[in-house]
């Protein structure tokens, strides 16, 4: 009996796949049997990840907020063979209370997540709607669930995905293309590093609504993200996935 839990033979795009979640979703997807095309700013980076990676993954420097970038950059994809599939893991956030938000910095927060994310998936997703199969997940957040303080920007953005996903689902999904997002609670990254550093009782706060009591791994947000890409997942769209520990139902 075939494994549905694979992957294999599908070519998967990941934005932002050189470092934590996206780096952790590329690693898996290789382990399943799939192949990997990675994309983010910083070339050494992306070298360092294709070292650990393997023959199975290739990378490409690009950055989606350049929308005039996003086609050259899913033809650089589709070189290496028909894409099946994207990850769209690429973020930014900047920490500050709304009234220091410039208008800058808001726009600037919109082109990575949710514009340059949008245009990476109009130009992958015409491409699986032609070719009749296809899945796209998307990374979005503890944030569009409820309130987290100094985020407005990243809130926005996120939200606007969530919402997008389900828009997509509908309108993809009767060409055989599926569309999910997976919302990562507290996970173990260097941005949750840097939100913690010096706030010991935000840390906790976190940790005493968390039944599971602990922070996430990249590694558990993979796994859900790799579940929806595959054909176990092949009655799953417009669906939020949250890979939390339980801190969105925990009081």
């Amino acid at each position: 009996m075939t494994n549905i839990f694979r992957l294999d033979g599908r070519r998967i795009l990941v934005t932002g796949g050189g470092t934590g979640i996206g780096f952790a979703t590329a690693k898996l997807i290789c382990e399943y049997g799939g192949t990997v095309v990675i994309a983010g700013r910083r070339t050494n980076v992306l070298e360092k990840a294709i070292e650990e990676l393997g023959k199975n993954a290739a990378a490409i420097t690009c950055d989606i907020s350049d929308l005039s970038s996003v086609p050259s950059l899913v033809d650089k994809a589709e070189a290496g063979g028909p894409l099946y599939g994207l990850v769209n893991c690429a973020g930014e956030n900047i920490k500050l209370p709304f009234s220091e938000t410039t208008d800058e910095i808001f726009a600037k927060i919109l082109d990575t997540n949710l514009r340059g994310l949008f245009a990476v998936t109009r130009e992958v997703g015409k491409l699986l709607i032609k070719r009749g199969e296809g899945a796209i997940v998307n990374i979005v957040s503890m944030s569009n669930i409820f309130g987290l303080i100094n985020t407005s920007a990243y809130t926005a953005s996120k939200s606007a995905v969530a919402g997008l996903t389900r828009e997509l689902a509908v309108e993809m999904t009767p060409y055989g293309v599926r569309v999910n997002s997976v919302a990562p609670g507290f996970i173990e990254t260097a941005m949750t590093r840097k939100a913690f550093d010096g706030d010991p009782l935000r840390k906790a706060k976190v940790l005493g609504r968390t039944p599971s009591g602990y922070l996430g791994q990249p590694a558990d947000v993979a796994a859900a993200v790799v579940f929806l890409l595959s054909p176990a997942a092949g009655y799953i769209t417009g669906a939020m996935l949250p890979v939390d520990g339980g801190t969105s139902i925990g009081f």
